[in-house]
């Protein structure tokens, strides 16, 4: 099998279903950006600090496929092939690794600037991509249909990686540097 079909040369692509859409079009932007977190994920996964939660980060990569399929999917369109879906326990499994995170480091009294240590500054590209993700999400679903609980995981996921990001700065011995505005 060929990774290349040309039959995108022409600046279309194919949902599931069967429709052509230009791909500048907001549904590809928003699966399309959905992937590049995925990448970002799998980037804080390598990191040597994250070893023992490689599994919940490879867990969040799968249920970023399940959102990039559904993304993928024509709303409009019945399709036989069989996608997998979201759960809410998946939203749950995040919330409770946030709780569990955020038990391990001191309290927050101020806005943190990103950085400290190189993988903990992957982490925090990861959590704005999430935002990005997010907020192309909510822009989609303006016009087109979008499962409420994908906005909802993707919401939580960029909790879930700020959480992170705090834990690894701990784990790592970075300094969290607090955000002084000057006024």
């Amino acid at each position: 099998m060929k990774i290349y079909t040309k039959t995108g040369d022409k600046g279309t692509t194919a949902l599931i279903g069967g429709t052509r859409v230009p791909k500048s079009h907001l549904r590809i932007e928003v699966y399309g950006t959905v992937d590049e977190l995925n990448s970002y994920i799998g980037l804080v996964r390598d990191q040597e600090v994250n070893r023992s939660r490689a599994d919940i980060l490879k867990e969040i990569q799968d249920r970023l496929f399940t959102i990039g399929s559904t993304l993928a999917t024509d709303p409009d369109k019945h399709t036989k092939m069989v996608t997998p879906d979201l759960h809410e326990e998946d939203v749950v499994l995040l919330e409770q690794e946030i709780d569990k995170y955020t038990a391990a480091v001191p309290p927050l009294r101020a806005f943190i600037l990103p950085g400290g240590h190189q993988s903990v500054s992957f982490c925090h590209v990861a959590r704005c991509v999430c935002r990005r993700a997010e907020r192309l999400a909510i822009g989609l679903q303006e016009e087109s249909p979008v499962d409420d609980l994908v906005i909802k995981y993707l919401n939580r996921l960029s909790d879930y990686l700020f959480a992170l990001c705090r834990v690894m700065s701990q784990e790592l011995g970075a300094e969290e540097i607090a955000w002084k505005p000057r006024l």
